[in-house]
């Protein structure tokens, strides 16, 4: 199984994938997505209201050090995702959970008594060898945030959620979610994967002190590479099915395609060149002043947060692939997980790095791309950029 990861183009069930084309979006999950899409507030009362319901049910429940998997997309976060959540009592929103995604209880409780077949697992969209059935893990409360915080996505607005960040509905209502889905779920923590949680570190520690933060960081040539390879790939099925571009708004995923949007950490200037370098074709440097203004975003916020240091594990795509007998326990390690030794020995045997691509830039773009991320590559361990090219090769 390749580490080469990114959320599925699909968050439909994998059962409502159909054909060679798995950018197709089945009628039933377009109109009911975009109902709920179209009456977020509506929605919210909903599920406010089932959590009412489920007052007696939930009343011994409580949110324990959960689980955070954040990063840019195509860093690994897949892969940690699904290692994670084998270990025992973890509990993750799964394919099957879309559309309902605000009743999490009700409509788990409706799927679990629908008679269903099997299904049969597919490769995902992303034609990098990780197959999917509606029970596997996914990234979906995206969903929830952008119906609290409507502007996160704006990139000419800073997307960063801090300590200082305060807003009472959410956190009720975000807390009583992941209750109910521990409830429904019978696990005893809670674990997420979410590439814009990635400005949101402090914020969510404000909410929840025992949280575990996984940070997957990755050589920035060969971390380019893919973006540039899935976001060429995202574009092409988009304009074959332009229901896709609309679930892809819908459920949060602007990390690539036809309405992609960059994260803006507080630097304007820095948003507005890349996007510019972007429109006028140039992807490699774009790329590569977004993977710093990211990474250095992140570096200063642990170098500024004792507690958030503390919290968060940074893991190396590449010692993730090169020794995984060492970095698979240090992972489950930092996340208190006890079931270490077993999930190691599954894990280590699947854990490879990519092998269907590798980069095609010219010296030119290599040098462009170590010029602009090697001063923020050597704080996350990084370093003689004529080197860092190669696959597996970490200092």
């Amino acid at each position: 199984m390749s580490t080469d990861t990114h959320p599925p183009v699909n968050a439909q069930t994998a059962a409502d994938m159909s054909g060679d084309d798995g950018f197709q979006v089945s009628g039933w999950v377009d109109a009911i997505g975009g109902f709920i899409n179209r009456h977020k507030d509506l929605w919210i009362k909903i599920g406010n209201w089932e959590t009412k319901m489920l007052s007696v049910a939930i009343c011994d429940v409580s949110v324990n050090q959960p689980i955070y998997v954040t990063g840019l997309a195509r860093s690994g976060s897949t892969i940690l995702l699904e290692l994670l959540a084998e270990s025992n009592s973890a509990v993750t929103h799964r394919y099957k959970d879309y559309p309902l995604i605000f009743t999490p209880y009700f409509w788990n409780w409706f799927l679990n008594r629908v008679p269903t077949e099997e299904a049969e697992a597919v490769e995902r969209t992303h034609r990098d060898g990780i197959m999917v059935t509606p029970e596997s893990p996914e990234a979906f409360e995206e969903i929830l945030w952008m119906a609290f915080f409507p502007q996160l996505h704006d990139a000419s607005k800073s997307s960063v959620l801090n300590n200082h960040t305060s807003n009472a509905q959410f956190e009720a209502f975000y807390r009583d979610h992941i209750r109910k889905l521990l409830a429904i779920r019978r696990g005893g923590r809670y674990l997420s994967k979410g590439n814009y949680n990635v400005t949101r570190l402090e914020y969510l520690l404000k909410i929840f002190p025992d949280a575990r933060f996984i940070m997957p960081v990755r050589e920035p040539s060969w971390h380019i590479a893919s973006l540039m390879k899935q976001h060429k790939l995202l574009c092409e099925g988009e304009r074959r099915n332009p229901r896709a571009l609309e679930h892809m708004r819908r459920v949060g995923h602007f990390e690539f395609g036809l309405d992609r949007r960059p994260i803006n950490v507080g630097d304007n200037a820095g948003i507005d060149q890349v996007v510019s370098l972007w429109e006028s074709g140039n992807e490699v440097e774009g790329w590569a002043r977004y993977w710093s203004h990211i990474y250095g975003f992140v570096a200063d916020r642990l170098a500024a947060n004792a507690q958030l240091r503390e919290a968060c594990l940074i893991v190396r795509f590449e010692e993730l692939c090169r020794v995984p007998w060492e970095t698979i326990p240090s992972v489950l390690n930092h996340c208190r997980i006890h079931n270490a030794d077993a999930l190691t020995a599954k894990w280590v045997e699947k854990v490879h790095a990519p092998s269907y691509y590798e980069p095609s830039f010219s010296e030119e773009e290599f040098e462009t791309i170590d010029r602009l991320t090697q001063p923020v590559a050597d704080r996350f361990g990084y370093a003689k950029p004529g080197l860092r090219r190669f696959r597996g090769w970490l200092t």
